[in-house]
């Protein structure tokens, strides 16, 4: 168990929509179990509703980590992505480079005159 920051807290309360008003409310800063904790704590309470609780808490963890796991996975798709799109950009650039030259008229070449030359 461990007790959270005042940054923390203002996360926790902005991601849950809890209001910040401070009328009332707590005077110290919470405290958290980490996952590790609630199994401990699972062992030492032996009631049908504490269990439950413990298992739902256990079940919300190993939710959460496979979210992280998921949001890495892709921030690095997204990365990748970025990274080719900047290369075909440039590409994309210089093939439309090419086509433009290609349409362009060529350059005239001063037309030979005709006939003898001494």
């Amino acid at each position: 168990m461990f007790q959270l920051t005042k940054d923390e807290l203002a996360d926790l309360k902005f991601q849950n929509g809890i209001s910040s008003a401070g009328h009332g409310g707590r005077r110290y800063l919470p405290k958290a179990f980490t996952q590790e904790g609630i199994a401990m704590l699972s062992g030492v309470l032996r009631s049908p509703r504490a269990i439950q609780v413990n298992i739902a808490i256990m079940r919300a963890f190993v939710r959460l980590r496979q979210i992280m796991h998921l949001k890495r996975e892709l921030a690095a798709k997204l990365n990748e992505l970025e990274r080719k799109l900047g290369k075909h950009d440039e590409e994309i650039q210089l093939i439309f480079k090419v086509i433009k030259q290609l349409m362009s008229p060529p350059p005239e070449k001063p037309q030979r005159r005709i006939g003898f030359k001494p």
